[in-house]
């Protein structure tokens, strides 16, 4: 079992950064893809990146170049820093873990909200 805690939404304007932060209960060491996807009212989850064990990295079109994804093992954190922010970001952002051991087993945390003022 792994609970996700996800930190660092809020109100900010256009062009402007915030980084988001998700605390694992577990040793992110132990999760082979943590990740981050967003949704809005009415329209279905989509990812934004995900990250691998080996750092490895993913990201959606629509962020490429803006948003960075990142771990930190030692401390079980994944980090998503946001620049440039653009309206169309605004969403709730959710923390996403995949752990495959003898099955697959996905989890994600409560979300934070993110808002981007035009």
């Amino acid at each position: 079992q792994v609970q996700l805690v996800e930190s660092g939404g809020g109100l900010v304007q256009a062009g402007g950064s915030l980084r988001l932060s998700c605390a694992a209960s577990r040793s992110t060491f132990s999760i082979n893809v943590m990740g981050w996807y967003r949704q809005t009212p009415g329209n279905q989850r989509e990812l934004v990146a995900t990250i691998t064990r080996d750092r490895s990295t993913n990201y959606a079109d629509s962020v490429k170049g803006r948003f960075t994804i990142s771990r930190d093992n030692a401390k079980n954190m994944v980090y998503l820093q946001m620049n440039s922010l653009k309206p169309e970001d605004t969403a709730v952002y959710c923390c996403h873990a995949i752990v495959m051991m003898t099955s697959r087993r996905e989890f994600w945390g409560q979300g934070t909200q993110v808002t981007v003022s035009s």
